[in-house]
């Protein structure tokens, strides 16, 4: 069937009506629904420090005070896990300390869990944990990755001197060594890709409740029932059958909440000695001090061109802040991203060393992108100051070094394939639709005013949309609708529109006759869950798949009932009909039929992803600088990307905004800070900023697509890719403005008012 997707589409999504008219049901709503006990976890106030506990007895005995948990009631159960480790250099190791459920005499971040209260109220679980008496010892500590990496340096783990994680390569130290020996010229930059805190929109939460065979089920927010039933599973060495994992709506997850973390066993513990519910909900300050922050690396990158400004070699040197214990996927993020160092050009050779570091911090893991991101904001700053040293335009300089379109697929240095791209024409598009021609013109009104303009642009790739396949079910139920199970886990991405969209555009109904069910771990054996944008590429495909299945059993089922030929069939406006007759049945009637087994009227299929797909685009953004404030304003932000084929418009537009805006956040606001000691200084939206309408400017969307020859849709994962963009997008654009006005060739983010002001003034008079 030749499908063309876009077209014929709801104005709002499927889910939206019960979102905007409060019938949303998220983890909170369930805790109030059965009246659930509540939890609260004691945490560290320490960076670094020994404790004891003096008076757990008497905080046991108090009015409403039903459990406390501590380390020591937690012994015999597992480490919080580690789901990813990488390859590392030469007999060093990845060292992996194991992090405790709670910790064991040592706190290692200010916000580390000590204990784990249960109580009638929260009220009363806060009393509790006021009344806990704590010896402490306080101990040095070190927040700074360079300063961790110091000769006598506090040790996060005594066992492990010098605060090293691990050390991984990727590429050809002596390829590059050579190439950078026949340049006739080297740029360098250092760069600090600033820690973010996730800041969802629904902090985490966990209600836990034993079912009457003793089945201990969790409701919580996650990316993916499956993944954390079987980690949670594991930590308390209990059967899978043993515990059943349920994930309502959810409220925006951006990696964080695709792993474990330790109030999910905790939850489950107390509930299976309770025997009641109990629900344990993080408010905005804990989830400064507990959920895992994001980016935070600090890289040394360097470019080798020839005398007509072709790129020969590149050498990375990052160095990636771990916080105080390795989290699931935190050291994958630096390594894995590593490899879309290259970008979108023709780089032969290659080489990067990331050093993972042990901090007094919270553990860094995946953000929207997980090392995508941090890859794309190196290269494309690295470039632009390439472009300032040779005098070679921008644009030109990437003209000259792009893969082109002829080359694909195309192996890079790094290790990727990338099956399809045409990068020259989005830049050249993103560039005409930003009107670069008339910037110097906008340029010099600006100066006429006092104001300081930049434009600046950032050409990307990523990869994204592979792993492990993603199975779909398809059934035809009693009342003719559709019904679809997946692994995956929609956060807000509208996975019931897009999964409608692509079922119906098979079976011909209308999308509202499709249902969704994501997220309860009764109702699939496994799945994958999302992360790394791919439930479109991967779980679309499979659902895609399964249901022309579906669609050729019912017309094989229709053909029987109807004693017609099956090549005479066609699935019209939800029923199956003889062509060019008025023999027809609807699939109410059809699912009635005595022939209609289950095997007959449901289908399933799963897609393997044979590579990650590689979605590209260019980011182009012009700002204004006030020199007085060093206050930073956008005014015009535009993107063309590259997704392969578009299923659902509107909301693929808002995938890419949503990306956006993180990025202008990261670029120009947030700032995770640490003190000395290892404080948390930015632990409320008092200190830390998140973007408001008022910083974002009219986003200008467009797509130029070419079609993916890895993924049976030609789709190119989108949930990250705004992200990828953005950052250096925007602070190209704003150190153009500081260089062409001052000279001042570079500053890292945040571009607060603040730093470009310090810059401003630091800087030799214009």
């Amino acid at each position: 069937m030749n499908m063309k997707f876009g077209h014929a589409q709801p104005f709002t999504r499927l889910e939206d009506p019960a979102l905007l008219t409060g019938a949303g049901r998220f983890v909170a709503d369930a805790a109030a629904a059965v009246g659930a006990a509540a939890a609260f976890m004691v945490r560290s106030p320490y960076a670094h420090a020994a404790f004891a506990f003096a008076n757990l007895d008497a905080v046991r005995a108090r009015p409403g005070v039903r459990l406390v948990l501590t380390a020591e009631d937690m012994a015999g159960t597992g480490a919080m896990p580690l789901g990813a480790v990488v390859p590392v250099v030469g007999e060093d190791h990845m060292w992996n300390p194991q992090r405790p459920i709670l910790a064991a005499g040592i706190a290692r971040h200010v916000g580390d869990g000590l204990a784990f209260i249960v109580a009638d109220t929260l009220d009363a679980a806060r009393d509790a944990a006021e009344a806990l008496e704590i010896d402490w010892e306080p101990r040095e500590a070190v927040a700074d990755m360079e300063a961790a990496l110091a000769d006598g340096a506090p040790a996060v783990w005594p066992q492990r001197a010098g605060n090293a994680a691990f050390t991984s390569e990727i590429g050809d130290a002596a390829a590059v060594d050579q190439a950078f020996a026949s340049a006739a010229r080297v740029v360098r930059v250092r760069l600090v890709n600033n820690r973010v805190v996730t800041n969802y929109l629904e902090p985490r939460g966990v209600l836990a409740e034993v079912e009457e065979s003793g089945r201990v089920r969790l409701t919580l927010g996650s990316q993916g029932s499956h993944r954390l039933r079987d980690a949670v599973a594991k930590m308390l060495h209990w059967r899978k059958e043993d515990l059943r994992v349920i994930t309502p709506d959810v409220g925006g997850g951006f990696g964080t909440k695709m792993f474990p973390f330790p109030e999910y066993p905790l939850a489950a513990v107390a509930a299976r000695r309770l025997g009641t519910p109990l629900a344990w909900i993080c408010d905005r300050n804990e989830h400064f001090q507990a959920d895992s922050h994001g980016r935070d690396n600090i890289t040394t990158a360097e470019l080798a061109l020839d005398a007509k400004g072709r790129f020969l070699g590149l050498r990375v040197e990052t160095l990636a802040n771990m916080g105080a214990y390795l989290s699931f996927y935190g050291p994958f993020v630096p390594v894995g991203g590593a490899r879309m160092l290259p970008g979108v050009y023709d780089i032969r050779a290659f080489h990067v060393r990331v050093r993972g570091v042990y901090t007094h911090t919270v553990p860094v893991d995946a953000y929207r992108g997980a090392g995508r991101p941090e890859a794309a904001y190196v290269i494309e700053r690295l470039v632009d100051a390439a472009a300032r040293e040779t005098g070679i335009a921008p644009e030109e300089l990437r003209r000259r070094n792009f893969i082109p379109p002829s080359a694909m697929p195309y192996d890079t240095a790094s290790g990727r394939r990338y099956d399809s791209g045409e990068f020259d024409g989005h830049m050249t598009r993103a560039l005409e639709v930003a009107d670069h021609a008339g910037f110097p013109a906008r340029r010099d009104a600006a100066a006429q005013a006092g104001k300081l303009r930049g434009f600046g642009f950032a050409t990307y790739i990523e990869a994204c949309g592979g792993g492990l396949p993603e199975p779909a079910f398809l059934m035809l139920r009693k009342d003719g609708r559709i019904r679809i199970k997946i692994g995956s886990q929609a956060s807000g991405q509208g996975h019931q529109t897009a999964y409608a969209h692509l079922a119906a555009a098979h079976l011909r109904l209308p999308l509202e006759e499709v249902e969704v069910l994501q997220g309860d771990t009764d109702d699939l054996e496994h799945g994958h869950g999302t992360g790394g944008s791919r439930s479109i590429p991967v779980g679309g495909a499979a659902v895609a798949g399964a249901a022309r299945r579906l669609a050729e059993k019912l017309r094989t089922l229709g053909a029987d009932a109807l004693e017609a030929d099956p090549a005479d069939m066609e699935l019209v406006n939800g029923g199956v009909e003889v062509a060019g007759t008025d023999r027809r049945l609807s699939f109410a009637e059809l699912a009635a039929l005595p022939i209609a087994t289950e095997d007959r009227v449901s289908a399933q299929d799963a897609f393997t992803p044979p590579e990650a797909t590689y979605p590209n685009g260019t980011h182009a953004c012009e700002v204004e600088i006030e020199p007085e404030t060093g206050e930073v304003r956008i005014l015009t932000y535009v993107v063309v990307d590259d997704f392969g084929a578009v299923i659902t418009p509107a909301m693929l537009e808002g995938q890419v905004q949503g990306g956006i805006v993180q990025g202008i956040g990261q670029a120009l606001l947030e700032r995770t800070v640490y003190d000395a000691e290892g404080q948390l200084l930015t632990a409320s939206f008092m200190d830390y900023a998140l973007p408001r309408a008022e910083d974002i400017p009219d986003l200008h969307f467009e797509t130029r697509n070419v079609r993916c020859t890895t993924n049976p849709l030609g789709v190119k994962g989108a949930g990250e890719a705004g992200a990828i963009g953005s950052c250096p997008a925007v602070m190209n654009a704003v150190v153009d403005a500081l260089w062409r006005a001052r000279g001042i060739s570079h500053l890292d983010m945040p571009a607060t008012p603040a730093a470009v002001f310090a810059a401003l003034n630091a800087a030799p008079p214009a």
